[in-house]
């Protein structure tokens, strides 16, 4: 219960400011803790994702319920480090901290997106409703990466607005052009397949 009450006035102070949350985040050796945010969000968001599916008269496989519990939090883990590279190479060009922890850290205090964005696709039931969800969820983890990259990486405020103002234009390209098909599809391929016929 403590965990959890902790990991409650995290997602909190990031909501409300995540300036003063990200600027407090040092490396302290405990690394397994982030590994076990991003496996247990990972686990919750496949596990309301099946729950969903359930609601709606899905019919659940084995096959959705091994990627639910399985699949998907092993996925969010991978995401972590993978993000955490991505988090090291940004920190390098934006003249930021270079210790592995403090982005691992950071990217895994905001893990608790991973749930909601994986419902809120899930809950897109055409084409319209699902490219609502998909710029709105982007357009906040964008948000969400520049505040990491600035206060917790400690960037130069210049160079973090540069990377991620490319970011937004690389998501802007892919959204203008026929990429987002796939990009969309990605995130629920039931309300992207009418997509096609738009």
């Amino acid at each position: 219960m403590k965990k959890i009450t902790q990991w409650y006035r995290s997602i909190r102070n990031i909501i409300v400011n995540p300036r003063r949350f990200f600027s407090k985040i040092v490396a302290d050796g405990d690394i397994e803790e982030s590994m076990l945010k991003a496996f247990i969000y990972g686990l919750l968001g496949g596990l309301l994702v099946l729950g969903l599916h359930l609601l709606n008269h899905a019919s659940v496989t084995i096959s959705s319920v091994f990627t639910a519990i399985i699949i998907v939090p092993v996925v969010a883990v991978a995401m972590l480090f993978v993000g955490g590279g991505l988090m090291m190479l940004v920190s390098e060009i934006t003249g930021g901290e270079r210790d592995w922890e403090i982005a691992i850290k950071g990217l895994a205090s905001i893990f608790f997106i991973y749930p909601v964005i994986l419902v809120m696709n899930a809950l897109a039931f055409n084409c319209t409703s699902l490219w609502i969800i998909s710029i709105i969820g982007d357009a906040y983890i964008l948000f969400l990466f520049y505040n990491i990259a600035l206060y917790c990486m400690r960037g130069r405020r210049g160079a973090v607005i540069t990377v991620v103002g490319i970011f937004a234009l690389f998501l802007l390209t892919v959204y203008l052009s026929d990429y987002h098909l796939g990009w969309l599809w990605i995130k629920n391929a039931s309300a992207a397949i009418s997509c096609y016929h738009v």
